[in-house]
């Protein structure tokens, strides 16, 4: 039990000092620490795990070598990663095949296993530490502290990277000291809004209450985003320990995550080190003997994307419909059962004791003059290093996409970036050198949002991008007010007319009404944004829609009605494994033979062609193609 400041500070040195001499290979061992985040854990991570401690049993090395889980690499398409102490190896793309020549040669030898180091794409060069790779070189973690390098089950790790060194340094400050501190560091909520965390809990401490909640938000709804998720699985103990500095900020006893169900994994996690830190004392009653008391508690959300809006996630927790509140009184004044309230997203909360551990200047000093610190991306779609970025504010969209995230696959040219979910837009090429920042993507027509960003190649169809995300808005809708639940429902039936070739010009110019009249009128965040991915996408691609609406053609072939399957009889051999694996019986044999080829070439009745891809991928000769 830690009661007071003393033994914190002999408790972190010696977590520190435990830890180091890990890192460093001080204590004689050679440690491996593998990937625990969810997209490793599905490629068999722990099995992985298992297999490398039977490995080093059998060949009597389980005294010269621990085996462990840590937090997301954020590297996702390379995963599973395997990581050796103290030499800093990262192998990557492991299976548990390749454990026993990693043990024989890496562990026993000191010989590394060159086929499983991370190549870079450009120049073809084997990487065998991570801080060398470019993908990570840009990187900047302060949200992501602590993730890929601890135990995110063992407190003691998270104490041994300056865990609650923030709380220690608040609760010697006055909760106005504190308020001011997070003001001047320039700190902006990272669930979408960017409104001055500062100013937020500003509002909330100037009401005199008897109860006030502090609330994270960590019900992650954006398709593709994986940010919250990763955080709490990688380092919960900073998320709590942000969630406890405003708590005494503002006056609060009480904390509630709001957590999606989906996310078992970030629940355990966080569940382990709540139970840890209240038997060592650094939550309850009096911390640090400081007369401070917090609670920490766990609600999980149904996977309500409309929960993700804070009045409608206050109703979830207090047991009622997720359905957003008419706002004033906004939840600082009345939020979780008419108490004021501060609800922060997750990535919010984990950048805080940063700010209080290290001071204001030196968050301060990254980013922009607007938009200061760092902001973690989900960088995925046709890119070549999909994952978890963090990235200071001012990053070039350039060097998101070609710098760290290694640029399209496949020689195919950058079309498009969607920012901010389904209620951000689109960037394009001429974006590409804007920095990022809260002000200069709203304007550029797009949004921060949370930090999702799904990269478009040539091979998108932008129309059909637009009904994706207004098919998703569509289906979260709560319904509670009419402009989003039908707005929202009509311009996903015009976009549907569009990509089947039944759209008129003049279905264009109702687009653009509904998009007004949905955004003035919807009663949250959630419809009043539907209408951003439409509008950002007809304002650079007008002339797909266009393509789409008077030439029934879609560009890139994508949207069925539009097109057709057609073999190309010169380039077919005639080997007719197309029109075996066609389920539609769609593909016959013609009369035709090419010069140099034997067999006669096969067609395909477009009549009967249900545009399922199965012929492209059977066919090893380019022959098929779409019109």
């Amino acid at each position: 039990m830690i009661e007071n400041v003393e033994m914190l500070d002999q408790k972190s040195l010696a977590c520190t000092q435990c830890l180091q001499e890990k890192i460093e290979g001080k204590d004689g061992k050679r440690h491996i620490v593998l990937c625990g985040g969810t997209g490793c854990l599905s490629s068999h991570s722990m099995e992985i795990k298992e297999k490398f401690e039977e490995t080093l049993k059998a060949k009597g090395l389980e005294d010269k070598a621990t085996v462990n889980i840590v937090g997301c690499f954020g590297f996702c398409s390379q995963g599973p990663f395997v990581k050796i102490y103290p030499e800093d190896t990262l192998y990557r793309l492991v299976k548990v095949s390749d454990v026993e020549e990693i043990v024989s040669s890496d562990i026993e030898k000191g010989e590394i296993v060159e086929r499983l180091l991370y190549v870079e794409p450009a120049t073809g060069v084997k990487v065998a530490k991570q801080d060398d790779i470019n993908f990570y070189k840009k990187q900047k973690r302060v949200a992501l502290y602590g993730c890929g390098v601890i135990n995110p089950e063992d407190i003691n790790e998270a104490l041994g990277m300056d865990a609650y060194k923030g709380l220690k340094r608040a609760l010697t400050m006055t909760q106005q000291e504190v308020v001011d501190e997070v003001m001047k560091s320039g700190l902006r909520g990272r669930g979408g809004g960017g409104f001055p965390t500062g100013r937020k809990w500003q509002f909330a401490l100037n009401q005199h209450n008897d109860e006030k909640y502090v609330v994270c938000n960590a019900d992650e709804g954006d398709p593709g985003a994986f940010m919250d998720r990763s955080i709490l699985e990688g380092n919960p103990l900073a998320v709590i320990e942000g969630m406890a500095i405003a708590g005494y900020a503002i006056g609060a006893k009480n904390g509630y995550f709001y957590v999606r169900a989906e996310y078992p994994i970030a629940v355990k996690r966080l569940r382990i080190m709540i139970k840890e830190a209240e038997e060592l004392g650094l939550l309850g009653d009096n911390i640090f003997g400081s007369g401070f008391s917090f609670r920490a508690h766990i609600r999980l959300g149904a996977g309500a994307f409309v929960c993700g809006e804070e009045t409608a996630l206050l109703n979830s927790i207090e047991g009622k419909r997720g359905m957003p509140r008419p706002r004033p009184p906004f939840p600082a004044v009345s939020g979780l059962w008419g108490k004021p309230t501060i609800v922060n997203n997750v990535e919010t909360l984990a950048s805080v004791p940063y700010i209080l551990r290290n001071g204001y200047e030196k968050y301060a000093s990254l980013g922009t003059d607007g938009s200061k610190g760092t902001k973690v991306f989900a960088l995925g779609g046709k890119v070549n290093n999909v994952g978890l970025v963090e990235v200071p504010m001012g990053t070039t969209i350039r060097e998101l996409i070609f710098d760290i995230g290694g640029g399209i696959p496949n020689g195919k040219k950058f079309k498009a970036i969607q920012t901010g979910g389904p209620s951000g837009g689109c960037l394009v090429t001429e974006n590409l050198d804007e920095p990022i920042d809260y002000e200069n993507l709203i304007a550029r027509g797009s949004m921060m949002g949370s930090g999702g960003a799904i990269v478009m190649d040539e091979d998108n169809c932008m129309v059909d991008v637009a009904r994706f995300y207004m098919d998703f808005i569509c289906d979260e809708s709560c319904g509670k007010c009419s402009p989003c639940r039908i707005g929202t429902k009509r311009m996903l039936e015009i976009l549907t007319r569009i990509c089947d070739g039944k759209g008129t010009m003049q279905d264009l110019d109702d687009l653009g009404v509904l998009a007004k009249t949905v955004k003035a009128n919807s009663l949250c965040g959630l419809g009043q944004t539907a209408a951003n991915p439409v509008n950002s996408i007809l304002a650079h691609f007008r002339d797909e829609y266009v393509a789409h609406i008077v030439d029934k053609k879609c560009p890139a072939h994508v949207c069925k009605n539009l097109m057709e399957y057609h073999i190309d009889p010169d380039k077919c051999i005639g080997c007719g494994m197309c029109a075996k694996g066609c389920p539609a019986s769609c593909i016959t044999r013609t009369d035709y033979v090419a010069p140099g080829h034997k067999l006669a070439s096969m067609s395909i009745d477009s009549t009967k062609c249900v545009k399922c891809g199965a012929c492209i991928s059977t066919c090893k000769f380019g022959a098929i193609e779409k019109r």
